[in-house]
């Protein structure tokens, strides 16, 4: 008997092949060469150069909308204007939403948000990354409440699998109006420096309502998320680099919550001392310097992944390694507001305490820190209240936790920036380190002030006040002898102490939970 098929199922087969060719289509060539020429990528070219070649495998190619009014009935969208799937990024598996703009604008309608939905929730099930394109132009406004309603549904998928499997929103085109809340649920945001936006709503809506006049680019491009709102986590030059940055950014992260963060082969000894990090530091201890040479001193090869580095730049944040494990990096930078905690810094720091926290990653500080910042701009505005997410973020954090105490570590700022009485495993300072409640300047303006006032010489006793005072307290040696400070090192060893400390420290991700009281979560300063 012949295998061949008949007539009828070769007819099938072509059928299928002229469907889905259209599918693949998307919105079609003139469509796609007009995209070309700005320098954008359709989302199955995006999703082509993110997986490794051959591994990703579409859902739901063939999804349709069933909106009848204002012409939809008559208007056909290829995979309603997103392609969902899974695949491998660098041998392991990711699962995508890629948003076309070519189709109906990436417009955001009933069966895409339902796509949406279902491929964060397939992620979170399987313990995968989930990562989304966005280009799209918003609500699609012929669905109505249809549309409305999806929005619900992702931003529940979202938040059901937030903590569980590591978010990242790139933003490749618009992403404008209700959907634009999506990306900023996520934990990280990587934005294209000319093709990137997200708004709450575009120009046309904002001069609509409220007559400001105001062109896309000022409302909605890296400036205003990454630079001002502090939104944008990282930006990229292009459709590439945004997807290269991507990948690099997921190479720190584990899979999913119950897993460690993937240690990678390096060459840097983890014993190598740096005799050049002492000479980073000035000799008066308000001279500004550069914090980021310290850190690239001390993590493998010189290598830091930074987040947020546009945004509340007195405070740093982002991904390193030591021994080739992923390490969470928060440290002050003195070149800036001299390193002082304010409001952003706060916010921006506690945040990403918390991502570190929840995906197993270790922290470690480098402190140089005269204080939260003060005055009633700050008060009024709230900082103890945004200071203290910092605080919860600290106290309720379960992962291997290191401070090295660089130069100050005043007042609030001491805990702010990791102390032992917060949560610290190890505490080391610099002999640089000064380590008190308040520098001898504050102190001698209140406790000594009536004695100074009388004096017969005020400004010599005054003087003479601050060196006794500071002599006694700003120095790391008598926190090292209440034992608040593990030991004072020598710079060059940092690196050293830092990789022998996360290794006694390696398990303690598994059972440190365990030690927190039963409850569905602290109430933290929102």
């Amino acid at each position: 008997m012949s295998n061949a098929p008949g007539n009828k199922n070769l007819k099938r087969m072509e059928d299928w092949k002229t469907e889905r060719d259209y599918i693949l289509q998307m919105g079609g060539q003139k469509v796609i060469e007009t995209r070309h020429k700005k320098g954008q990528m359709t989302a199955r070219e995006r999703v082509d150069y993110f997986f490794d070649p051959g591994t990703f495998t579409e859902i739901g190619m063939w999804v349709k909308h069933r909106t009848t009014a204002f012409g939809m009935d008559k208007k056909d969208i290829p995979a309603d204007g997103i392609v969902t799937g899974f695949g491998k990024v660098n041998g392991r598996y990711v699962v995508t939403a890629a948003e076309d703009y070519t189709c109906m604008s990436g417009s955001f309608g009933e069966a895409h948000g339902r796509k949406f939905a279902y491929a964060i929730d397939f992620a979170k099930e399987k313990g995968w990354p989930f990562i989304s394109m966005n280009d799209s132009g918003g609500l699609r406004m012929q669905e109505g409440m249809d549309a409305l309603e999806a929005y619900g549904w992702l931003f529940k998928a979202q938040d059901q699998a937030s903590g569980i499997i590591p978010q990242i929103s790139l933003l490749q085109g618009p992403c404008l109006g209700g959907q634009a809340y999506h990306p900023v649920m996520q934990d990280f945001i990587i934005q294209i420096k000319k093709t990137g936006f997200m708004g709450i709503a575009g120009p046309a809506f904002v001069k609509t309502q409220t007559g400001e006049e105001i062109s896309l680019e000022k409302l909605c491009g890296y400036e205003a998320h990454a630079v001002k709102s502090g939104q944008t986590h990282i930006v990229a030059e292009d459709e590439k680099d945004c997807l290269d940055k991507c990948k690099e950014l997921l190479s720190f992260f584990p899979s999913n919550n119950r897993e460690k963060p993937p240690r990678i082969e390096t060459k840097d000894d983890p014993e190598r001392e740096n005799d050049d990090l002492i000479g980073i530091l000035p000799d008066e201890p308000f001279q500004i310097f550069d914090m980021y040479k310290v850190i690239r001193g001390v993590v493998d090869d010189g290598h830091f992944y930074e987040t947020l580095g546009l945004y509340a730049r007195n405070m740093i944040t982002g991904f390193a390694r030591f021994s080739g494990r992923p390490v969470g990096i928060v440290a002050n930078q003195p070149s800036w507001t001299a390193g002082c905690i304010d409001i952003n810094a706060a916010d921006k720091a506690a945040r990403f305490i918390r991502f570190c926290d929840l995906f197993n990653i270790p922290l470690v500080t480098f402190v140089d820190c005269p204080a939260f910042m003060i005055g009633s701009q700050q008060d009024w505005a709230g900082i103890l209240r945004h200071g203290a997410k910092l605080l919860f973020a600290w106290a309720n954090a379960t992962v291997p936790l290191i401070s090295v105490i660089v130069r100050k570590s005043y007042a609030g700022a001491h805990y702010g920036m990791l102390d032992k009485s917060i949560g610290a495993d190890f505490v080391y300072a610099w002999p640089t380190a000064l380590v008190t409640a308040l520098d001898g300047k504050t102190v001698a303006s209140v406790i000594f002030a009536k004695e100074i006032r009388k004096a017969e010489n005020p400004e010599e006793l005054r003087v003479k006040r601050i060196e006794e005072y500071n002599e006694v307290y700003s120095n790391p040696y008598m926190a090292a002898a209440r034992g608040f400070v593990d030991d004072v090192i020598d710079p060059k060893d940092t690196r050293k102490i830092i990789n022998r400390s996360l290794d006694v420290l390696e398990n303690k991700w598994k059972t440190a939970y365990q030690s927190q009281p039963w409850r569905k979560y602290s109430n933290i300063n929102l």
